[in-house]
């Protein structure tokens, strides 16, 4: 019995989520991704609390011309910095939830360490 893509990935999510948590002094830095949309977020998860929130869906009401691209994605990484700037946050640690570190999830980290984030 072959598992599927998604099942696959959920399989990962729990084994990275055991090693990965997010504190107030260093959030953790979630990333997920729809077949239209790529969304960020910093959590705290000793509160249990979004701290701060991005995405390309967000970048399309601003005004911004948005289509499911790695630029999308490193756009959406360097906005999360600027809020995450914005709240003193310097230092994250990354959860990629389960994607492989690659395309558009690597050109969100790559963004985000453009903006300021270190992890």
């Amino acid at each position: 019995m072959t598992k599927t893509k998604n099942a696959k990935r959920l399989h990962r999510k729990i084994r990275i989520r055991k090693k990965v948590s997010g504190t107030m002094d260093r959030p953790r830095l979630v990333v997920f991704k729809s077949n239209r949309f790529i969304y960020a977020q910093l959590v705290d998860d000793e509160a249990g609390k979004t701290l701060a929130s991005a995405s390309s869906l967000a970048l399309i009401k601003s005004g911004d011309e948005a289509k499911l691209t790695k630029e999308t994605a490193s756009k959406v990484g360097q906005e999360i910095a600027k809020i995450a700037k914005g709240q003193n946050i310097e230092t994250v640690v990354f959860d990629r939830n389960g994607y492989l570190f690659h395309g558009r999830i690597k050109a969100l980290a790559d963004g985000a360490r453009e903006g300021g984030l270190k992890f």
